[in-house]
This record gives C-alpha cells, sequence and structure tokens, in this order.
C-alpha cells in the first residue's frame, strides 16, 4: 500500500527520538524477526513476543528496536498486560478496522496540531508498506509486535498532547486536571475501541475556549495552501560559528541563494549569497548574517504550522471554563478585549513592555481605578535612566513633569541634592510625576493585585498607538480606549456613579478612587497566533518565547 497524499508532509515532520541508556542496560533489542511458518501460529508468536518487547522495554526506557522507543511504556504494558499480551489492532494478517480509523486519524495530526513524527506515524507507514508487499513479513511476529505497539503508544501520546500539550506546566497554568495516570490512558483506550471509533475520545480531550476553535479552524485553511517544503532551521544566537555557517549555507543552498553545498563558501561567497537573500526577503541588504537575516530565512511555512502547535498548546494551560466576564490582554497582538457571555463586548489597542522590560503573563482580578494618577518612578527607571541624565542636568526633572520627595512624602528643591552621591545603594527620596495630562500615567490608572507592581492605564503619548510595534512600555499596559473600559466596569454602578462622572472628574482634573462592585478576572497571556474569520493571524514573536519553545519542545531533523 502505498503513504496516503498527506504523508509526505508527516515523514518531513519525523521527530528524532531521544532516549538515554546507562552503563548497566547493555541487553539486545529484541530480536528484528520472527517469521512463523503457517499463519496459524502468528497469533500465539505475536501474543508471546508483545509480552516479552515489553518487558524489555519497560527495563530500557521503552525501547522496542534500535531507533523506536514507547513514550507511555508503563501504560502501554499494563494495557496489554490487561488484554493477555493479545494484539490490539490485528487480526489474520490484517489490519482491523480500527487500526485503519486511527490510521486515518494519524495521517491528519496536523489538523489538531501535532507533530506527526512524535507518534510513530512514518514507522508505522513503513511496515505497513512492508507487510503489504512481502509475503514473508507477513508472518513475522515482530514486525507485527512493533507495529501494534507503535499504535497504541502513538494512541496514548497523543491523548496525552491534545489533552495537556507539550509545553511545560508554569505559574500562570490554570488547568486543575494536569495528571495523567496510567488509568487515564488504558480507559480511553477501552473507550475507543469499544465505541469503535477514536475521533470523539480525543474530542473530549480539547480545551472549550473559544479562541481554541477558531484557532483550529484557521489552522485547517492553513494546511491546505501550506507549503510543505522541509528547509533547515538556523539557530542563532550559536555557540559553535563554524556549524552555524554550515547550517546557514544549507539554508541558503535551499532557497537558491548559492549554487553548491559540497564545500564550505569564502566569506566573498557566503555575503554575496546573503545580498540576494536579504534583497529577496526585503530586508536591509548589508550582505551580514544577523538576527533579522536568520529571523526572515526561519519564516517558512513549516515553522509558522509549528507556532500555531505552540499557541494551540497555550490554551491548554487555561481553564476548560473560562468565566462569564474577563478581561484578556494579548501582548505580541497588542490587544485588550472585555468578554462577555462568550462575546467580545470590547476591544482596544494596547502597548505593551519592551523586549528588555516585558509585560508580565498573569492572572488575576481588577480591583479599582483612580482618576488623575500620580506615578512614582519605580527604582529600576531611576537608576538605569533618569539618575544618569539629573546628574548631567537637573533640569530633567522639569522637562519630565518630576518632583522630588523625602520619605515624609515632602517635596524637595531639587537644587539642593546633591545628586553627584546619590546611587542604587543611596538614595533618600522618591521620584514623582505631577497629575495631569503631562503624567505618564496619562488620567486614569486600572488596578489589579499582581507581585509585579504593573497595571492598566492611560498615556500622554497617545500617538504611539499608531504604531504597528507597540512594544515600548516599561512592563505596564496602556489602553487607548480607557474610557468605555471604565464605563464598563462600572456599569452595574450607575447609584453610585451616575453616567458621565468620570468624565466629569476628569475634566475638573479630580483625583478620585473608583471601586467596581464587580471585580473582573483579568488575563495577560502571549499568544502570538490567533484565529481571525477562519484564518490564521501571526503576530510577531516580541519576546522570543516562541522561539525558546520551538528550540527545546518541538525540534525537528
Amino acid at each position: 500500500m502505498a503513504y496516503p497524499k498527506r504523508s509526505a508532509f508527516l515523514i518531513a515532520f519525523t521527530c528524532i527520538i531521544v532516549f538515554s541508556c546507562n552503563e548497566a542496560e547493555k541487553a539486545p533489542p529484541p530480536k528484528p524477526s520472527v517469521v512463523v511458518a503457517k499463519p496459524e501460529e502468528l497469533k500465539p508468536i505475536t501474543t508471546q513476543n508483545i509480552s516479552e518487547v515489553l518487558d524489555y522495554a519497560l527495563q530500557n526506557n521503552g525501547r522496542i528496536a534500535d531507533t523506536i522507543a514507547l513514550s507511555q511504556v508503563e501504560a502501554v504494558a499494563e494495557f496489554y498486560k490487561s488484554h493477555n499480551y493479545n494484539p490490539i489492532w490485528i487480526e489474520n494478517q490484517r489490519w482491523l478496522p480500527m487500526a485503519d480509523s486511527l490510521m486515518r486519524f494519524m495521517d491528519h495530526a496536523d489538523e489538531w496540531g501535532l507533530m506527526p513524527g512524535d507518534y510513530h506515524i512514518p514507522n508505522i507507514h513503513r511496515l505497513r508498506n512492508q507487510i503489504s508487499l512481502d509475503s514473508t513479513a507477513r508472518l513475522d511476529a515482530a514486525l507485527w509486535t512493533r507495529a501494534d505497539l507503535m499504535y497504541t503508544d502513538g494512541f496514548m501520546q497523543m491523548l496525552r498532547d491534545i489533552k495537556l500539550g507539550r509545553i511545560p506546566r508554569d505559574s500562570v497554568t490554570l488547568r486543575k486536571d494536569t495528571l495523567t495516570g496510567i488509568d487515564f490512558f488504558t480507559s480511553r483506550l477501552d473507550q475507543a475501541l469499544n465505541s469503535k471509533t477514536v475521533t470523539p475520545t480525543f474530542e473530549a480531550l480539547e480545551p472549550r475556549q473559544e479562541g481554541y476553535r477558531q484557532l483550529k479552524a484557521g489552522l485547517k485553511k492553513f494546511l491546505d495552501s501550506m507549503d510543505r517544503t522541509p528547509h533547515t532551521y538556523v539557530v542563532y544566537p550559536f555557540r559553535d560559528s563554524l556549524a552555524f555557517i554550515r547550517q546557514l549555507q544549507t539554508r541558503l543552498f535551499e532557497s537558491s541563494y548559492i549554487t553548491f553545498n559540497t564545500r564550505p563558501a569564502d566569506t566573498a561567497e557566503l555575503a554575496a549569497a546573503i545580498r540576494k537573500a536579504e534583497t529577496d526577503l526585503k530586508i536591509k541588504v548589508d550582505g551580514k548574517f544577523g538576527n533579522q537575516l536568520v529571523k526572515a530565512l526561519n519564516n517558512t511555512d513549516r515553522e509558522k504550522f509549528i507556532r500555531i502547535a505552540i499557541n494551540m498548546d497555550r490554551f491548554k494551560q487555561l481553564p476548560d471554563s473560562m468565566p462569564t466576564r474577563y478581561v484578556f490582554v494579548n501582548l505580541p497582538g497588542f490587544y485588550m478585549q472585555v468578554w462577555d457571555t462568550d462575546t467580545i463586548n470590547m476591544e482596544s489597542k494596547v502597548i505593551v513592555g519592551g523586549p528588555l522590560t516585558r509585560s508580565p503573563v498573569l492572572t488575576s482580578r481588577i480591583t479599582n481605578f483612580v482618576t488623575l494618577p500620580q506615578w512614582t518612578v519605580p527604582g529600576s527607571i531611576i537608576f538605569k535612566e533618569m539618575l544618569p541624565r539629573i546628574q548631567k542636568d537637573t533640569m530633567y526633572l522639569v522637562k519630565q513633569n518630576l518632583m522630588v520627595v523625602d520619605k515624609n512624602d515632602s517635596v524637595i528643591n531639587a537644587g539642593s541634592v546633591d545628586w553627584k552621591k546619590l546611587n542604587k545603594n543611596y538614595f533618600p527620596y522618591l521620584l514623582k510625576q505631577r497629575q495631569g495630562d503631562d503624567n505618564s500615567l496619562g488620567v486614569i490608572k486600572f488596578n489589579f493585585d499582581n507581585k509585579y507592581a504593573v497595571y492598566l492605564h492611560d498615556t500622554n503619548a497617545r500617538s504611539l498607538f499608531g504604531r504597528n510595534n507597540r512594544a515600548l512600555s516599561h512592563g505596564c499596559i496602556r489602553v487607548q480606549d480607557w474610557v468605555n473600559f471604565s464605563h464598563y466596569l462600572i456599569r452595574n454602578d450607575s447609584t453610585r456613579y451616575p453616567k458621565d462622572t468620570v468624565a466629569a472628574w476628569i475634566s475638573r482634573k479630580e483625583k478620585h478612587w473608583v471601586s467596581p462592585s464587580e471585580r473582573i478576572p483579568i488575563y495577560i497571556r502571549y499568544f502570538t497566533t490567533v484565529g481571525r474569520e477562519g484564518t490564521v493571524k501571526i503576530f510577531d514573536d516580541i519576546y522570543g518565547d516562541d522561539k525558546y519553545l520551538r528550540e527545546k519542545y518541538f525540534r525537528m531533523p
């Protein structure tokens, strides 16, 4: 049987299975071939072989062959033990209908944001072809054993990845059902086998958020027109300069920017190839390699698919059921949404922290907001940015509308301070910015509990909302449509705060603290791909989180 139409793409994604063996593990892997003399001998020999192979695998990090290891070996072994080690997917030298159903599902694993190489899919295809085309192979119990075990392990690993994803749990992971014990795998495989269908078992484990559903729908359309040509992923920054140059030359060769790859290119040849690439990719042409060039070369459809998969996994860190009302800030997307009963009530552009002063991902509740806030400058900004400028010219304080106060909150004459003697270890003052339109916080600030001392606020630099890249702040998040946002927060408090009250306070330059009756949850998250109207929208990886996860958890050959 020839590979299905999608198999070329699936095989291109084959991952290298990495497994470690300690020095004590010297036993050879199970026999690669156990050919029986008669067809009726196949099942009992296969059953015996499954038992022996699993016994070996349990002692050898899941290994069932030189280059094949089971990811969920303990669950696989328990399942077969409960079924007397009988094969699950085959009978009388034929694949059972459930094996064909699972194979069809596996051939579309990419539509679920899965890496096909993680589930033995290319190896299973090769074994199926070998058994189909070779009469001797059809009597080889070792081949049937290997295929049966890979089917089961692939099924179980997909269960885990669809439920939990592949990126690690972190401090903002909100899923409470993060345990996947042996029973999780065995019970669901039994369920699928009893119902004689696999898809509903996987669907039951998917995230329930609307954003996940939209991204998955967009992924399917993306795959329909995806350029599946494999390209070398270039790692930058690099540790080994020679290895990097070889990798870069290979990547340039793949896109015909250099015509040879049989020998190392000299400096002039490499520079000429880089200039061709830079011209074609519409980036600065200087013949030099760097982050911009590598980023552009790595921006292939294959890498976009991996980024979509990473973001599908990010949804798996959210709870299955989101609150009725909540605020959602997407840092790379530079937007804030207010969700109310599964509908976006309002959306606003935001400005977020720059790469060196990134806004944190977090979960909290908005407690209150204040009109005409006063900004107390954090120490990190004072010592990194302001103090050197003040030491050069104290007029900097005037230009930035800053006042100097002591520990008693008394305003100090800046001219009376010996600024040259002040430093990070000795600074007995606070710098505060006066209230009003010149204040960096603008005319309103929204507070929520968090350990990072960040908040949402207006800004006195409102023209910056016109920029495409809005990673510009020191970590706090500036909200363009703060007017409608403040109205939404007090929509149920009309008795205490009649319509236009906030506008009147701001017009009169009055400072007021407002505590809404409902403390709305706020989720600040990092999603670089989202589904929009059936397509995928991809944002810049402003903090390099996608790059880190891709290189650590989504390695490709």
